[in-house]
């Protein structure tokens, strides 16, 4: 395992698309061009996909490596039920580095049920399994709002990880007043997404979220929202 500094998660699931897992299975292929995410600039609240909402949508989205942005090439899916949101956060995470396991097997290994993924430790070992690494260590957040210790792990976790090809996932929770482009406002989310990229000058991260909120997939978040985000959960980095 790497050497690393450590961190001093009854989820309402994200209710994206619902459909069977069944029909998801029969989503067209990934479209070959890949979605490149600076087209619009990294300002916080950028939309760089929008409106590909169908379950089990794929997208290959491309990487960038500039002087202040790093970002890495996934292949993006919309998860396939309102619940899977673990699976298809793990499944992004993962296919920056392999081919990933469909949604329907990562569910499967991670326990995942009707009621969602329990804990983001379970992520943390699936990631870990399939990559053959120990790679991935879970951060808990405990505090709300984080202490700057933590922001400052968590910030430099991101770029770590996103500079050694290694997305991250994050357990949030959103509340109305607090929430990423395109969420429900008017209750709680409990759900998982994928960190993809960092812009260090505009302090932003890069956010795959398979729950397809308000059409949104890919966007870029202020670092700050998401470290407010993610307690009383963690990430798996």
């Amino acid at each position: 395992m790497r050497k690393r500094l450590l961190a001093s998660a009854v989820a309402v699931t994200a209710v994206g698309a619902l459909v069977s897992p069944a029909a998801a299975a029969q989503a067209a292929p990934a479209d070959p061009h890949p979605v490149s995410v600076l087209d619009h600039g990294s300002q916080s609240g950028t939309a760089v996909v929008s409106g590909q909402n169908e379950p089990g949508t794929r997208l290959q989205i491309d990487g960038v490596h500039t002087a202040d942005a790093h970002t890495l090439p996934v292949d993006y899916q919309v998860q396939e039920t309102g619940y899977w949101c673990g699976p298809a956060a793990t499944r992004i995470a993962l296919s920056a580095r392999i081919a990933p396991p469909s949604q329907t097997d990562l569910a499967a290994q991670l326990g995942t049920t009707e009621a969602g993924t329990d804990h983001i430790s379970q992520v943390t070992g699936v990631l870990n399994a399939n990559l053959g690494t120990g790679w991935y260590e879970t951060k808990e957040m405990p505090d709300d709002p984080p202490s700057d210790a933590q922001k400052d792990l968590l910030w430099n976790d991101i770029v770590q990880d996103i500079d050694n090809n290694y997305p991250l996932v994050t357990n949030i929770v959103a509340p109305p007043g607090n929430q990423p482009p395109g969420y429900p406002s008017d209750q709680a989310i409990y759900h998982y997404f994928t960190v993809i990229g960092y812009d260090d000058a505009n302090r932003t991260v890069l956010i795959a979220d398979p729950a397809s909120f308000g059409g949104n997939q890919i966007y870029w978040l202020s670092f700050d929202q998401l470290a407010s985000l993610i307690p009383p959960k963690g990430y798996a980095a």
